[in-house]
């Protein structure tokens, strides 16, 4: 039997955690979907303000309530040390739900903006559950549509839109969080692909693909991979002419949108460029461990990459 899914799914207010997480409890059909807000709710009738006033207010004011304003240098510092003052009152309660639904064998989806890479243990989980872990990350411009919305539909249209400039600071203190503990980013421009890189890494279907494309060329196969085919690369192995050992790198990118980051760096910054085309010119190959949703987009991908002459022929 395999172990029970825990799949955790956060990211500012406004950037389509619901839907997703709606949407993909119905994908899996996993019919334990929770809210961390619903958890909050409940610490906050067992823990009073005054013990914890950063609990008793909202994720983007809560920086108000630190004791040690004086101590960060801006205010982005600021807002990121309130929010994780805020929800680390909140993960002790998310953790035993986890334990709970792990004990009784039950498939768990959580969202959340309470759900912090590096503040939320996963690790004590993983010998007993799959522990798949998402942050979702949006532009600026998409998330002010999404926010302008939600704060309509909520009716609480002027205060949420007040605090928009935090609420972005969270999204970039979150994505910075999960860059660093190696936690997948999935943008959300479409909820349909955004769905798709998360089943992707769920469904684990992988090969690995043998490349001898140049630096100019790398654009295209990371296009053909990650945007055409909602694939992800997570491993790149270099053959070094003249060496037995190989060169290894993870790099686990998941979403268009830090592929074009790493693309545009390659691009504006000649000595990386240089660097990279060194590399190249001395290693036989690049083997790409690559993911994809199932075996036929992966037999696709394949295949593309072929037709275009990028696959090493041995």
């Amino acid at each position: 039997m395999r172990k029970p899914y825990v799949i955790l799914i956060g990211s500012a207010s406004g950037i389509g955690k619901s839907t997703i997480a709606s949407q993909l409890s119905k994908e899996l059909n996993i019919k334990h979907l929770i809210e961390s807000d619903f958890i909050r709710a409940v610490i906050r009738g067992i823990i009073g303000r005054e013990y914890a006033p950063a609990l008793h207010s909202s994720s983007y004011d809560a920086y108000k309530h630190l004791r040690n304003q004086k101590n960060y240098t801006n205010y982005k510092e600021l807002v990121s040390a309130g929010f994780d003052e805020h929800a680390s009152y909140v993960i002790p309660g998310l953790e035993k739900i986890i334990q709970r639904a792990i004990t009784d064998f039950d498939d768990i989806i959580i969202e959340g903006v309470h759900l912090v890479p590096g503040l939320i243990d996963t690790k004590q989980f993983e010998d007993y559950a799959e522990i798949y872990f998402f942050i979702l990350s949006s532009d600026e411009e998409a998330h002010k549509q999404r926010f302008v919305k939600r704060a309509i539909e909520i009716h609480r249209g002027g205060k949420q839109l007040d605090f928009f400039c935090e609420n972005r600071i969270i999204h970039n203190h979150l994505i910075s969080q999960a860059e660093k503990h190696d936690v997948p980013v999935i943008n959300t421009d479409t909820i349909d692909k955004s769905l798709k890189q998360i089943l992707t890494i769920i469904n684990k279907s992988y090969a690995t693909v043998k490349l001898i494309n140049s630096v100019e060329q790398l654009e295209d196969v990371i296009d053909i991979i990650i945007n055409q085919n909602n694939g992800s690369i997570e491993k790149i192995t270099y053959k070094l002419k003249g060496f037995k050992d190989y060169l290894e790198r993870q790099i686990n990118i998941t979403d268009y949108e830090s592929a074009k980051k790493f693309i545009n760096k390659l691009n504006e910054n000649e000595d990386i460029r240089e660097d990279l085309t060194n590399l190249y010119n001395i290693s036989s190959y690049r083997e790409l461990l690559i993911c994809a949703e199932n075996t036929d987009i992966i037999d696709k991908i394949k295949k593309e990459l072929k037709d275009k002459g990028y696959v090493y022929n041995e």
